[in-house]
């Protein structure tokens, strides 16, 4: 007896969730992934960006094409989820952002749609590698991806804790903020911890410039924008009675446009080269971008909310939600082809669904499961109508 569309979709997300892979290592799981879409018969290509997987369904006559993508890779987190039946078997690796979650909904609508064949078109179903640290899409574009799969608009989503389970939330424009990477290495002249004043004390420098680089959102930023400057890292080379020679701050910064992207760069570089140079020390400082916005089409929000609406009803469906300073690869895709990025609430109690992403227990929500494979297949009815 075929097996009921819930009860596979939590096969096969379970199964995933035990086997995590971190990026661009994703052997196994784009296997597994492939020899599933090729039993419902789908066109397989492999290796695309890597790791990366897309599956074509060819319906009809009609000359669209859209793309329907999930995340493949995991984090490299010890889960922590004592008597969890499907946790990770992968020491020190873990499904904490729900990617298992959204390449088996993924699939899901990939069986929805071969068994009805209810559009006119062709959907074509793209699995990337690496989402987490930024590189996955920019990998499948250089290798050809929208050149050999020529598509007219690209949807996606991800699970998110604190939003009611299987709620669905999107937004016309940004709605998921750039990151860009920052290292500021401070050198100045160690010494001994009783005798400060023979030496440049690089922890006092490098104190003062994570403390005024603070200033910058309140200060140069215009009011209405947004943007967060995190720093993460303070690493040095003293020990306890050694003042050191060394100090290297480490950070991430968060925007919605590469004009605040570029205001961000340009001061935090004056203002800690500034202040290295007001007490004597060296200042290296190095700025990378690893993700852009994540910016929705106005053409495509009405039809992911139509979608939604069909699938889980007018109350459980946001049109206008708050954008998040999270990040997401999807933005890189988003630059090339038009198309939308959908938030779907997990759950929002801790003991089903509401644990924070990335926290070495979270577990994806398998109540959410068919109620996303059904949207992503309705996003397909609707783009490409019979």
């Amino acid at each position: 007896m075929e097996a009921t569309l819930q009860s596979q979709l939590k096969g096969w997300r379970q199964y995933l969730h035990q086997r995590p892979e971190t990026g661009f290592e994703e052997i196994h799981t784009s296997d597994y992934v492939a020899q599933i879409l090729r039993t419902l018969g789908l066109e397989v290509h492999r290796g695309i960006g890597g790791t990366g997987v897309v599956a074509n369904l060819t319906v009809g006559d009609g000359q669209r094409a859209i793309g329907i993508r999930a995340d493949m890779d995991a984090l490299n987190i010890a889960e922590n989820a004592p008597g969890r039946p499907h946790a990770s078997v992968n020491n020190g690796k873990m499904h904490a952002c729900g990617h298992d979650g959204h390449m088996s909904m993924v699939l899901g609508a990939a069986r929805l749609l071969a068994e009805k064949k209810d559009f006119n078109g062709t959907v074509r179903f793209i699995f990337q590698p690496a989402e987490e640290h930024g590189r996955g899409a920019k990998a499948m574009m250089a290798d050809g991806l929208f050149e050999r799969f020529p598509i007219d608009a690209i949807f996606g989503a991800h699970n998110m804790p604190g939003m009611p389970a299987g709620s669905f939330a999107t937004r016309a424009g940004g709605i998921m903020g750039s990151e860009d990477n920052f290292v500021i290495h401070v050198k100045a002249r160690g010494t001994h911890a009783a005798r400060p004043h023979m030496g440049v004390d690089p922890i006092v420098i490098a104190a003062q410039i994570v403390l005024a680089l603070q200033t910058i959102v309140s200060r140069n930023l215009d009011p209405g924008e947004q943007a967060v400057i995190s720093c993460t890292e303070f690493i040095t080379d003293g020990i306890r009675n050694v003042i050191p020679s060394n100090v290297t701050i480490k950070g991430d910064t968060r925007s919605y446009s590469p004009a605040v992207q570029a205001l961000l760069a340009t001061r935090m570089r004056e203002v800690s080269e500034g202040i290295c140079r007001a007490h004597g020390a060296e200042c290296y400082f190095e700025y990378t971008h690893e993700f852009v916005p994540t910016v929705n089409s106005e053409d495509y929000v009405d039809v992911a909310l139509q979608a939604a609406r069909n699938i889980a009803g007018e109350t459980l469906v946001t049109a206008d939600v708050a954008p998040m300073m999270t990040s997401e690869d999807f933005g890189a895709f988003l630059m090339h082809v038009p198309g939308n990025f959908m938030f779907i609430g997990n759950g929002d109690k801790p003991e089903r669904g509401g644990i924070p992403l990335h926290n070495a227990s979270y577990d994806f929500n398998d109540d959410i499961l068919e109620s996303g494979a059904r949207y992503f297949a309705e996003v397909a009815r609707l783009q490409l109508p019979r």
